[in-house]
């Protein structure tokens, strides 16, 4: 299972110490750096900006928001980054959700996974450049059908330097999830536990059995996972660190009826600690809804507390289909991080 580093989302502004990190995990021997982006920063330009300091780990997006960029914005920046970083650049997109994609966007949000599929092929078709790219699909038509009749096919100026630059999938229902393991080379889950391995795998193996699948099978197919890690022998205080985002992410992402990453909790078998935690949460007692966070919700989503513990569950996370585990944690903890997970 190899290492990659999570530069996470912006707040108020540019998190302090960013590049040293950076540097820190690259000299360590990690394998990829991530940038996110939501509604504040771009997941582009703090990659390229960050990126120009290093030389060998891969760069990767976790997630370029699909609603953000029309397809062929998103190839060209793939094209452009790529070659600034000399074929170290992933991929990552994602549909986000309803609130963010037309409260943010303006951009319609039904039906995402069909939108999917026609925003990676036309992605794959620019970064070819085989032909000039005409596409007549349901949501996106090149040229546009209905306009002035003046729009001409085209083909990118810039030759890239990978015609198959790798693209992974965010994803967190089942039906995504085999989405990812047709049309892409990878699968980007949020929030992962080894609980779940089987329950992905099955998903991953309807998208692997479909005909147009890119790869047949986990071989050559990444799943690059966020994994916090915290060691110390306060196990209950490694939790408290964390509460606060799983709260954000259970109870205020997304509506009541409405949010992907609240039903990968239920799953695990939390579902009553959830509705729980989102209660408190849409009602704005945010402190109550962390400590409504179960210590064993935590557990199960990160590695925390003790080096040895750390050591004995690291065992579960690397027999999972994960390839990458993205840590998020204290940096004067990631060469023990590197020994204890690698």
């Amino acid at each position: 299972m190899k290492l990659g580093l999570t530069t996470g989302y912006w707040s108020a502004g540019v998190p302090q110490g960013v590049v040293e990190t950076i540097r820190d995990a690259e000299a360590m021997g990690f394998d990829s750096v991530w940038t996110s982006e939501a509604y504040g920063s771009d997941a582009l330009t703090p990659l390229a900006w960050w990126g120009a300091s290093t030389s060998r780990v891969r760069l990767g997006t976790s997630i370029m928001q699909m609603a953000a960029r029309t397809p062929t914005a998103t190839a060209m920046a793939a094209i452009t980054l790529d070659h600034l970083c000399e074929g170290r650049f992933v991929l990552g997109l994602g549909a986000s959700g309803p609130q963010v994609v037309e409260g943010w966007y303006g951009q319609p949000y039904p039906r995402p996974l069909a939108r999917t599929r026609e925003y990676v092929d036309i992605v794959r078709r620019v970064i070819a450049r085989e032909d000039p790219v005409n596409y007549d699909g349901e949501f996106y038509q090149l040229p546009l059908r209905g306009g002035t009749g003046l729009g001409k096919a085209l083909r990118s100026t810039v030759h890239p330097r990978r015609r198959d630059i790798p693209i992974l999938l965010a994803a967190e229902g089942p039906k995504n999830v085999a989405l990812a393991a047709e049309i892409a080379d990878g699968w980007l889950p949020l929030w992962f536990s080894p609980k779940s391995d089987a329950y992905y795998r099955a998903a991953l193996a309807e998208g692997f059995s479909r005909p147009s699948s890119r790869h047949g099978g986990l071989e050559g197919f990444e799943v690059v996972s966020l994994l916090p890690v915290i060691i110390d022998d306060d196990v209950e205080g490694c939790a408290d660190l964390l509460r606060p985002m799983l709260a954000l992410y259970i109870g205020g992402m997304g509506a009541r009826d409405a949010n992907f990453h609240y039903d990968v909790f239920a799953r695990l078998g939390y579902e009553e600690a959830c509705a729980r935690v989102q209660d408190l949460y849409l009602e704005g007692r945010k402190a109550e809804a962390s400590a409504a966070v179960p210590t064993a919700l935590v557990e199960d989503v990160a590695l925390i507390g003790p080096r040895s513990k750390i050591a004995d569950e690291a065992r579960q996370w690397r027999s999972t289909v994960i390839t990458t585990a993205v840590v998020t944690g204290p940096s004067s903890q990631f060469e023990t991080i590197l020994e204890v997970l690698s």
